[in-house]
């Protein structure tokens, strides 16, 4: 099947790149508005019903007619002069929101923006007073707009509405702030523009100059950026496509992580075909250059497959995943390296073919074998050394993996922002409970029908006040038919600490439970309650994906490899770069900056990341150095050739997808994921798959691949290029 493929593609390229040209080209367009409708920005709704908290959300939606898709803004309405609000403010900032919700707030539009590409949110929001501070120092307004938070078109929506806001206060001398989640999220996507900007700029300029440092040569620094742009708008579409025909939703931070993903595993993968398509050439200088082609893509193929086939095995364990976002995030990664998969083994032959000997031009190293280099010496040095190496690289990450003594995992979404959102939410909460903005809701359904009333719930509301933490209860609202009622509780602590996921998980259930009427069931919602809940989820999860990736990560590299010892030395290796990786983020984020913990999702994504990204490189090696060994001779010689030819294509690829992570630092609240993830990958290129992978086989020598020992008689295989003289000598 891939020998079938790279032939097809490598005899007919110019219609391949035709074709992947038409798609990418297209879909690219499509895919930010075909996103944007298969995005859901609320963290409750990827909670299974069974939770308290998912319970409590759907009694919001279907008894109070809360709209899923609706987020809720807070503004802060006070004197400019900073006195306290009198009669007649009030009466003012009364009038002008009863202005302001019954007009239409139009979403600005780019020139020449097909409407199909952003959807229209323009709307009239709903527009209601909230409550007054205690000292009068302010009034709060609450705001529904309808709409993901992660909409691009949301967010302009909203800055034309805190631009009418601002008008029609500040003729009075009143000055407005805007807190919530849709206000903290484009405050922060604002401060960040101009460094995702550079810091994009500087990936993709990272990648032209490593390919211009390595290959001298204009094609082989363009192409690769061209090939995966190419290939990525293709997966774009096909993830947001596949989305809305199977209903499944994304959350807000899959698209910018896939295009990361693709970015990096795209470039990796062009980059082993191009150093071996360069090698095969200089080796076989007569052979014709498509001929040269086939048969390193044919060979090359067979590793790239498995190792996306190692990610896509990874991520689909998250299908068994309990909590809904990491759930939606399986088949969205799977698909996206599937379509890359797809396209290096179509598409980056065809171009190998259509170019050529061209494809290294102006560069003259075709003509003549390259001088021994830093990787041939290091090669020879871990040949000559390999138990030194194997100690230090174990030594390295042993400490580094001690980190994760203590470590704890943070489930909040602030983390100290200094955005103008963050600074309301703090003058609100120096005078109201912390919890104002966004309280902790008990709902209560009846469950014979019967009507409720205040007075039966009385009782309950009475016990919350009574819950160390709870600063005020609001008043019981039943819903129309009176058969649902809701009872808002404002914390003293954030809600989203710890502190307050404790209390509403703990002594605020407790409470419900102890005292919910007969015929009738009681559940906790809100912020707090939701994260205390994804927090048990997560636990749950982390103990059934872990080991399901690692066994069917396991079961490819035993296919490919087809022997019972390598697989497990590649198995631990990676664990140990996981572990390393994990305790790093720990030493420096929680420790070290003194942070609640590591961000919750960290640990399930890096080791997916790390343990599928990361095996991609050893699968490399080790297939590099099996095949050396099926030469004659001592398998250390063996091992420093593998290294001597892969050390190059490995550390430039590894710098690269290292790059890509590294840009997710610009995105708000991804930077301990930027750090861990960067890390990890420079640890898995740089020592697993060059220092301690190797070392370990020079070593086992052939006995690496028990029970089969190549190189006993067996012949070369067609597309390695032909033994050069040996250059290392074996202690």
């Amino acid at each position: 099947m891939i020998r079938a493929l790279t032939g097809y593609s490598t005899r007919n390229p110019w219609r391949i790149i035709a074709l992947w040209a038409v798609l990418g080209v297209a879909l690219a367009g499509l895919t930010p508005g075909l996103f944007a409708r298969v995005i859901q920005s609320q963290s409750g709704d990827f909670l299974p019903g069974s939770y308290d908290s998912a319970a409590a959300l759907r009694i919001a939606e279907e008894q109070f007619g809360l709209d899923p898709d609706a987020t809720t803004v807070t503004v802060l309405v006070a004197r400019a002069d900073g006195k306290v609000l009198d009669a007649a403010d009030q009466r003012r900032i009364e009038a002008g929101a009863a202005k302001l919700a019954k007009r239409q707030v139009v979403m600005p539009r780019k020139e020449d923006e097909p409407e199909f590409l952003v959807p229209d949110h323009s709307q009239t929001p709903r527009i209601a007073p909230a409550m007054v501070a205690p000292d009068r120092s302010f009034e709060l307004l609450s705001v529904e707009l309808v709409g993901s938070a992660a909409d691009e078109g949301v967010h302009r929506l909203y800055r034309a509405f805190r631009d009418e806001v601002r008008a029609e206060f500040s003729d009075d001398g009143l000055r407005t702030g805007f807190t919530g989640g849709l206000a903290e999220t484009v405050d922060s996507t604002d401060a960040h523009k101009t460094a995702t900007t550079v810091g994009g700029a500087l990936v993709m300029g990272l990648i032209v100059l490593l390919n211009v440092l390595v290959f001298r040569s204009v094609l082989a620094a363009v192409l690769p950026l061209l090939a995966v742009a190419l290939i990525g708008g293709v997966a774009g579409g096909a993830v947001a496509g596949a989305a809305m025909l199977t209903g499944l939703k994304l959350d807000p931070g899959t698209p910018g992580l896939i295009s990361v993903v693709l970015l990096g595993i795209g470039i990796d993968y062009l980059l082993f075909l191009l150093f071996r398509f360069r090698e095969q050439l200089r080796a076989r200088p007569d052979q014709p250059a498509r001929e040269a082609a086939a048969q390193v893509s044919a060979r090359v193929g067979t590793a790239i497959t498995s190792a996306a086939l190692t990610i896509v095995a990874a991520f689909a364990t998250l299908g068994v995943a309990t909590f809904g976002q990491f759930r939606s995030l399986g088949p969205a990664i799977a698909v996206a390296v599937l379509v890359m998969l797809l396209g290096s083994l179509t598409l980056l032959p065809a171009l190998l073919a259509a170019a050529g000997r061209k494809m290294f031009w102006p560069s003259r190293s075709l003509r003549h074998q390259p001088r021994e280099g830093a990787a041939a010496r290091f090669g020879a040095l871990v040949a000559r050394r390999p138990v030194m190496l194997a100690f230090a690289a174990v030594a390295l990450l042993g400490a580094l993996a001690a980190g994760t003594a203590g470590i704890r995992m943070d489930y909040g979404q602030g983390g100290g922002s200094d955005t103008p959102a963050a600074a309301t939410a703090a003058e609100i909460s120096r005078a109201l409970p912390a919890g104002v903005s966004d309280p902790t809701s008990v709902y209560v359904a009846s469950r014979n029908g019967a009507p409720l009333t205040t007075g039966r719930l009385d009782e309950l509301s009475r016990a919350l006040t009574q819950v160390q933490g709870v600063g005020q209860v609001a008043p019981t609202v039943l819903n129309g038919d009176r058969r649902a009622a809701r009872i808002d509780l404002y914390l003293t602590a954030d809600p989203q600490s710890q502190q307050a996921r404790d209390l509403a998980s703990g002594p605020v259930r407790a409470a419900v439970a102890a005292h919910t009427p007969d015929g009738t069931a009681a559940h906790v919602g809100g912020t707090a309650a939701i994260f205390a809940d994804i927090a048990t989820a997560v636990d749950h999860d982390l103990t059934v994906v872990f080991p399901v990736a690692a066994g069917l990560i396991a079961l490819i590299l035993l296919l490919l490899l087809r022997s019972l010892l390598a697989p497990l030395i590649l198995m631990v290796s990676v664990g140990l770069g996981f572990a390393a990786t994990l305790g790093a983020a720990t030493l420096l984020f929680q420790h070290g900056l003194g942070r609640p913990g590591v961000s919750f999702t960290l640990p399930l994504v890096l080791f997916l990341f790390v343990v599928a990204l990361g095996t991609d490189y050893n699968i490399l090696i080790a297939d590099r150095i099996r095949e050396e060994m099926q030469r004659p001779g001592p398998a250390r010689a063996a091992v420093a050739r593998a290294v001597r030819h892969t050390a190059p294509a490995v550390a430039t690829a590894g710098l690269v997808l290292a790059g890509s992570f590294a840009t997710l630092a610009t995105s708000p609240g991804s930077e301990q994921v930027a750090f861990a993830m960067t890390l990890g990958i420079l640890l898995s290129a740089l020592v697993l798959s060059l220092v301690l992978v190797p070392a370990l086989a020079a070593l086992l020598g052939r006995g690496l691949w028990w029970p089969v020992r190549p190189g006993r008689g067996s012949a070369h295989r067609a597309a390695a290029p032909a033994p050069e003289p040996e250059r290392v000598t074996v202690s």
